[in-house]
C-alpha cells in the first residue's frame, strides 16, 4: 500500500540537484520473465512490462544506459550474475564526494520463498542480501510477483486504509527499501487490457505525467502516491482474483527532495500530449493492437502525459462512446487533443469489437413498416412496428411486434386486410465508416384478419400464418446512442385457406412479400 510512497523517497532523489554531494551516479537492473517454473501459467506482458520500466527511469529518471541492464527471459545464474557484477561497478565508482542510487526492479513469477525464473530460482534472502550489499548510498528493489509480499511481511505486508501523508519538502536520503506488488497471501493480476500488469501500469503512467495533479511538470511524492495506489486498488478490485494490495519495507535515513519525474517536452527528446478533462484515455503505442503506452482516468487532475516522439493510437471512453483516432508526435511537440482530432465510434460497434465493458448494447426501437400484397391487384399493407434489438459482439437478436393494414377493392366487394405480427430476427453485423449493415434471417407468427364490404353477404375470417425471411439493415449512428435504421426483406408466408366452392376443405398456401422498414433506435 505505501510502496509507491516509499519509492517517491528514493525516485525523488534522482532529480534531487540540491544534494550536499557535487556528483549523483544512478544505476539499474530491470528484469522480466514471463516463464516460471512447472506448473506456472505462462505470463504475457512481465517482460514488456520491464522494458516500460526501464524507458521511464532511463528518459524521466535521469538513469545513463551505460549504468543500467535489462534482462528479459534470463534465467537465475544470469539475474545472479548481474546483479554481482553491478554490485562491483557501483562500489568501483564510490566516493567521498558521489552519491549513488541503485534501483532492481523485477517482474515475473514468484513465490513466499523465490523467483521463479523459467526452470530455475533465486532465493528472495539471497535477492535480499545482493540488494542490501550494494555499496550505493540508496538501494530500492521492486518485485511486481505473486506472493512477493514474503519479503515486506515485517513491516506492511497486510492490506490497510490508505495512509495520510503529510511530509515537508524534503525526506530521507540512505538506506535501503523493498516493495512488492502484493502481499504474502495474494496474486500480482495482469490484464490482456492494459498489456501490463496492473501495479506496473499505474505506476509508470504516473511517472508519466498521470499523477502530476498540481500541473507543474514534476510527479511528486503525494501525487505518485495517491495516483498509483488509488488506480491499482479499484482496477484490481472488479477482478475475479480480488483486490490487489501493494507492500513495503524501508530503513531510511538523511533526506532529500520530493521530486519523482520531470517532465519539460523536451526531456531526453520527448514530446507532451495535453488531454481534456472529464474523460478517460488510453494511448496504445502505434495503433489499436499496440501495447498500452500510459493512461489517464476522468478522475485524475493531472491530463498531460510525457511520450516518446512517435504515432499513438487514443481511445477515449464516454459512457455510450468512445472517441478513436490517431496522433503523431514529434520531439520537443507540447499538443493538446481536441475532440475533433478523433471520431466518435457508437456503443454498438464497441460491443461488436469486443471492447465494452458490458457484453451487450439494447434498447428500444420503432418506427413504420410496409408489406407488399399477398395477391395481385391488392394494395400494399401500411402499417408501424416496434421491437428491442439485443446486440452482442456477433449476433444481434430482434423481437419485434408489427400491425398493418392493406386491402383490395374490385366490382363485387372491397376488403380491408388487417396483420398483428411478432417475429425474431437473428443478424450478424458489419461495420463501416458511416453505415452498419447487418444480414439476418427471421421467422415469426402473423394472425391475419379479413373484413368485406359488399351488397351480398361475405363474412369476415381470421387465419393465422407463419413465416420466414431473410433481408439486410442498414444503421446510421447518431448522437447519445440513437440511430436511424432501414431495412428491406423477403418473406415466404404460410397460411391455411378455405376452400371457395366447400369451406369445410383448406389448404395449406404459401405467399411471397417484400418487407420493407424505416425506424430509430436508442441503445443502452
Amino acid at each position: 500500500m505505501k510502496s509507491l510512497w516509499i519509492l517517491g523517497v528514493f525516485l525523488a532523489t534522482l532529480l534531487q540537484t540540491t544534494f550536499a554531494w557535487a556528483r549523483i551516479e544512478r544505476f539499474a537492473v530491470i528484469i522480466g520473465n514471463n516463464a516460471g517454473a512447472p506448473g506456472d501459467v505462462e505470463l504475457r506482458y512481465a517482460e514488456s512490462d520491464a522494458s516500460r520500466v526501464h524507458d521511464v527511469l532511463k528518459d524521466l529518471g535521469g538513469f545513463p544506459p551505460a549504468n543500467m541492464v535489462l534482462l528479459r527471459g534470463e534465467g537465475a545464474d544470469t539475474v545472479r550474475a548481474t546483479l554481482i557484477a553491478m554490485n562491483d561497478r557501483i562500489r568501483q565508482a564510490a566516493a567521498p564526494d558521489v552519491q549513488i542510487i541503485a534501483v532492481v526492479y523485477y517482474s515475473g513469477h514468484a513465490d513466499a520463498t523465490a523467483l521463479h525464473l523459467g526452470k530455475t530460482t533465486l532465493d528472495l534472502p539471497q535477492l535480499e542480501q545482493l540488494v542490501r550489499g550494494s555499496a550505493a548510498s540508496f538501494r530500492i528493489l521492486v518485485l511486481d510477483a505473486c506472493r512477493s509480499g514474503a519479503l515486506t511481511r515485517v513491516k506492511g505486508g497486510s492490506p490497510a486504509a490508505p495512509v495520510d501523508i503529510r511530509i515537508d519538502g524534503r525526506l530521507a536520503g540512505e538506506g535501503v527499501v523493498f516493495l512488492t506488488a502484493s502481499s504474502a497471501n495474494e496474486d500480482a493480476q495482469e490484464s490482456d487490457a492494459l498489456k501490463g500488469s496492473f501495479f506496473t501500469h499505474y505506476f509508470v503512467s504516473g511517472l508519466m505525467g498521470a499523477a502530476d495533479d498540481n500541473g507543474d511538470g514534476f510527479v511528486e511524492l503525494e501525487e505518485a502516491y495517491d495516483h498509483a495506489y488509488d488506480n491499482t486498488l479499484r482496477a484490481s478490485s472488479r477482478t475475479l482474483a480480488g483486490t490487489q494490495h501493494p507492500t513495503f519495507r524501508y530503513e531510511l535515513r538523511g533526506q532529500g527532495k520530493v521530486l519523482l519525474t520531470s517532465l519539460p517536452a523536451g526531456a531526453s527528446g520527448r514530446a507532451t500530449l495535453a488531454l481534456p478533462a472529464g474523460r478517460s484515455y488510453l494511448l496504445f503505442g502505434g495503433s489499436s493492437a499496440g501495447p498500452v503506452v500510459a493512461e489517464v482516468s476522468a478522475r485524475d487532475v493531472a491530463r498531460k502525459i510525457s511520450l516518446k516522439p512517435g504515432t499513438y493510437f487514443v481511445r477515449g471512453r464516454e459512457t455510450d462512446y468512445l472517441l478513436e483516432g490517431s496522433i503523431t508526435l514529434s520531439a520537443g511537440q507540447a499538443a493538446t487533443l481536441r475532440d475533433d482530432m478523433l471520431t466518435q465510434v457508437a456503443y454498438a460497434r464497441l460491443v461488436r469489437k469486443g471492447q465494452a465493458r458490458a457484453g451487450a448494447a439494447h434498447g428500444p426501437q420503432a418506427g413504420y413498416r410496409l408489406r407488399t400484397a399477398f395477391w395481385k391487384g391488392a394494395s400494399p399493407c401500411h402499417g408501424f412496428f416496434a421491437g428491442y434489438a439485443i446486440e452482442t459482439e456477433h449476433v444481434s437478436l430482434t423481437p419485434r411486434l408489427g400491425a398493418c393494414r392493406g386491402g383490395f377493392t374490385n366490382d363485387f366487394l372491397s376488403a380491408d386486410t388487417d396483420e398483428l405480427d411478432l417475429s425474431l430476427r437473428v443478424a450478424h453485423a458489419w461495420d463501416f465508416p458511416i453505415v452498419s449493415l447487418d444480414l439476418g434471417v427471421s421467422a415469426g407468427a402473423a394472425l391475419l384478419h379479413e373484413s368485406f364490404d359488399t351488397r351480398g353477404v361475405a363474412p369476415a375470417r381470421t387465419s393465422f400464418a407463419g413465416h420466414v425471411g431473410a433481408g439486410l439493415d442498414a444503421m446510421v449512428d447518431l448522437p447519445a446512442g440513437f440511430y436511424l435504421l432501414g431495412e428491406v426483406a423477403a418473406e415466404t408466408y404460410f397460411f391455411r385457406q378455405q376452400d371457395a366452392v366447400d369451406p369445410k376443405e383448406s389448404a395449406i398456401t404459401a405467399a411471397f412479400a417484400m418487407r420493407l422498414l424505416g425506424g430509430a433506435g436508442k441503445r443502452f
